[in-house]
């Protein structure tokens, strides 16, 4: 299973938090991140969206199909995003569009088996693989991309 960590773009400042919508400098980010998701995601691929606003609006911008899972909102867990997105299980690959501090807990829960408190940031995208080998599972970092490594 390969499970994809797309953190929101830049958000307004302000309350209510679920409220807060993308500022244009974070429209621009989830743009070029949702290109070059677009360009390298499977076509069956699972999407699933925290249900605030600037969540919404951010995988809005990758064009595709998505779930809001209102589980996976700004005070989740890592294992309730897991839980979400079926890790280890899931039949091909899974986007989840979320928060921090989850988002960082989630990677470093997958890739150190220890939940720590890394950042993931503003409309990056972490792109974690599994792949079963005969010894066991083995989980890698296959991606990390920031959105300002693409051109307008």
């Amino acid at each position: 299973m390969d499970l994809i960590l797309w953190r929101h773009a830049q958000a307004e400042e302000g309350s209510p938090d679920a409220e807060r919508e993308l500022t244009a400098q974070g429209r621009k980010q989830a743009q070029r991140m949702g290109l070059w998701l677009d360009r390298v995601l499977p076509s069956g691929c699972k999407i699933l969206s925290s249900p605030t606003a600037r969540t919404v609006q951010t995988v809005e911008a990758l064009g595709r199909k998505y779930k809001v899972v209102p589980e996976i909102g700004p005070a989740a867990d890592a294992h309730q995003v897991l839980l979400a997105a079926g890790w280890p299980d899931a039949r091909g690959p899974v986007l989840v569009v979320g928060h921090q501090p989850w988002l960082g807990n989630v990677a470093s829960l997958l890739l150190t088996g220890v939940e720590q408190n890394w950042s993931v940031k503003k409309s990056n995208a972490w792109w974690i693989a599994q792949r079963d080998r005969e010894e066991g599972n083995a989980i890698y970092l296959k991606a990390v991309m920031a959105p300002e490594f693409f051109n307008e």
